[in-house]
């Protein structure tokens, strides 16, 4: 079977994206790809005729050409079907996700998908089969991937400052209670009214796994600097849970530490935390044997025999050693004021991959590695910590590619 790493399909002139869901996220992306070079919004899809006219109003609104509108249960599947469309750009609930995914890619779509791209081990596997067998794209966007000290330090790993890449470590910590009481109250008022009421993903799978149902914000850029699936593979992971709910009654609030290992022997830490009172961080330390970054709770660099710098001064070391493929699509986003550096840089990497028929920057392969590790802590949380092997999904290529970069 042909595989998906590093692939290359032909350029896209002008890139035609079906924009499948259309709550939150799906308005907020609709708000970010209007006017995007190389880029247009040519249908919007919702299961709600309500929320697709909502979209409709904001691409009115912006002097946007009018898109084709599905609306109703499977509406998107005309989309799917459109000769026209190049990418299905996927924002509906989190279980939805891998179905689309393979449907469109069967049809011949490029996709892109949010955060998990899919949640379970099986469903991991048929997106790399299909990708495969297909050869079409599936990137699962994570916007952390662009972080812009990640970029930083990423070029500084290439370029030798912290030797040999030992142990790094990655978090989404990040205090939702009042967000998770708020879509309680939510979901009892649509128990009356259902009208327009969207589900919060996030909050409905937390209590559920008993692991980390979120981890591909820190796992992102760690894959990145240890060029996983590009030279080396994550192996085993072992996952613990600790209940953080004050009356232990059982309601899933949890707070959830995994240690993963790679074929080469190098550690990455992950932890989850929403439920406590812990300021905001994603951690990302990154240990080497010359040097140490991290950038939460303050940036800080340090190499062997020299005093850390820290704050501003880290700031101003990470400024100069931005990525330099990425430094213009980062300066550009500074210099029209977008609300996200990130979001704007993995939108215009993906298009300008798209219309130059370059290999995206994140691959099937990361889609499915990174989303694998939610059902794996599932597991190895339930068992009591006991180590669980994480699947090899470039069956046995990973060696092939010589390291990950940001292609010029």
């Amino acid at each position: 079977m042909p595989h998906a790493l590093r692939l290359a399909c032909p350029p896209i002139e002008e890139v035609q994206i079906a924009l499948v869901g259309l709550g939150r996220r799906g308005l907020a992306t609709l708000r970010r790809y209007i006017g995007l070079p190389h880029a247009r919004i040519a249908a919007l899809c919702d299961i709600s005729s309500e929320s697709v006219e909502a979209a409709l109003q904001i691409m009115n609104s912006a002097g946007q050409p009018r898109p084709t509108l599905y609306a109703g249960h499977n509406a998107w599947l005309r989309a799917v079907e459109d000769p026209r469309i190049h990418l299905i750009y996927i924002c509906t609930d989190w279980l939805s996700h891998a179905p689309m995914a393979n449907l469109a890619m069967e049809r011949g779509k490029h996709v892109a998908v949010e955060v998990p791209a899919a949640t379970t081990i099986a469903d991991c596997w048929t997106l790399v089969d299909t990708a495969e067998r297909t050869q079409r794209h599936c990137v699962m966007l994570e916007n952390c991937c662009y972080d812009t000290f990640h970029l930083a330090t990423l070029a500084m790993a290439r370029g030798g400052f912290f030797g040999r890449l030992t142990h790094l470590e990655g978090a989404y910590i990040h205090d939702l209670t009042a967000q998770f009481a708020a879509d309680e109250q939510a979901a009892s008022r649509a128990a009356a009214d259902p009208t327009g009421y969207r589900k919060r993903w996030m909050g409905m799978l937390s209590g559920s796994n008993p692991g980390n149902p979120y981890p591909t914000h820190g796992l992102g850029p760690a894959c990145q600097l240890l060029d996983i699936h590009r030279g080396d593979l994550m192996d085993t992971l072992v996952s613990v849970s600790t209940d953080t709910d004050e009356d232990h009654d059982g309601d899933g609030a949890h707070l959830n530490t995994t240690l993963i290992t790679t074929r080469r022997g190098r550690t990455i830490m992950l932890q989850y935390d929403v439920y406590t009172p812990r300021p905001y961080s994603r951690l990302q330390t990154v240990c080497g044997t010359r040097g140490f970054a991290q950038k939460y709770p303050l940036p800080t660099f340090q190499t062997h025999g020299s005093e850390a710098a820290v704050g501003a001064e880290a700031e101003r070391i990470a400024a100069q050693n931005l990525h330099p493929t990425l430094r213009p699509l980062h300066d550009e986003g500074v210099r029209l004021g977008v609300p996200n550096v990130m979001n704007y840089m993995m939108d215009r990497r993906l298009v300008e991959c798209l219309h130059a028929g370059r290999p995206l920057d994140m691959d099937v392969y990361d889609a499915a590695e990174w989303s694998a590790i939610a059902p794996l802590t599932e597991q190895s949380v339930r068992s009591g910590g006991a180590p669980v092997p994480i699947p090899d999904f470039t069956r046995g290529r990973w060696r092939e590619i010589g390291g990950f970069d940001f292609e010029a």
